[in-house]
């Protein structure tokens, strides 16, 4: 029998080496792929980054691979890409499961998040993420992607959202993952952004933080197979 498709979106700062894991662990179910969001990973970018361009990104993706449709794990701002494909391209997405992804961006929740993407605060009190995100995104310097997403945070809060209503609009099987110890994003924006979605259904992972390296893969793999199933 055929393997499903899946592809693997990571997050805001993040690149697919950190999806690495549970592409392994999924590989024997799905055939199953990863990409960068241009600007991410190493890949270059002369644009701002922006939802939209990077759902791009994924069709790009998808063309290259010669795949027509495939079911998608967007982790945080994966997972905010991943509906903004099925809202304009529908034909493409079979089902979405997202994990830790926020949706309550007003331009208060907006300011709170850019204030925390300060390079030089990150270098001097947590050396060991600036390191980890030069890691992840060499050649390319981290500190432009920092400043690039928090550019991209403001004008989601200035009206470059997913709307109530166009959540919607979107029919496919959607599961909106959220950890019980997500700080980032909290656990009513989720229930909220599932009952909007004709076909979504929330589910709290107990004991998950927002950081993907802190998830548990065999958990995670878990919820994704058997959603897809």
């Amino acid at each position: 029998m055929k393997q499903q498709n899946l592809l693997l979106l990571h997050g805001a700062l993040g690149s697919e080496a950190q999806l690495k894991p549970l592409q392994e662990l999924l590989s024997n179910d799905f055939n199953v792929h990863t990409v960068n969001f241009e600007g991410h990973g190493g890949r270059t970018s002369d644009d701002e980054f922006d939802m939209e361009r990077f759902a791009e990104n994924v069709v790009e993706e998808l063309q290259t691979l010669g795949i027509s449709q495939t079911h998608i794990f967007g982790y945080s701002m994966g997972g905010y890409v991943a509906l903004t494909l099925a809202k304009k391209y529908p034909e493409m997405v079979e089902s979405i499961v997202t994990l830790g992804t926020k949706f309550n961006w007003n331009l208060e929740s907006a300011q709170k998040e850019v204030k925390m993407l300060n390079p030089e605060k990150i270098e001097e009190k947590v050396p060991a993420f600036a390191k980890r995100l030069h890691e992840l995104h060499q050649p390319n310097d981290w500190k432009k992607v920092m400043q690039k997403t928090a550019e991209m945070m403001l004008s989601l809060a200035n009206g470059k959202r997913l709307t109530d209503s166009d959540l919607q609009h979107i029919q496919h099987k959607v599961l909106i993952g959220i950890g019980s110890l997500d700080t980032m994003v909290t656990i009513e924006e989720s229930e909220n952004a599932a009952a909007q979605l004709p076909n979504g259904i929330i589910q709290i992972i107990e004991a998950v933080k927002h950081p993907i390296e802190k998830v548990d893969t065999n958990v995670l793999t878990t919820v994704i197979r058997k959603f897809i199933a």
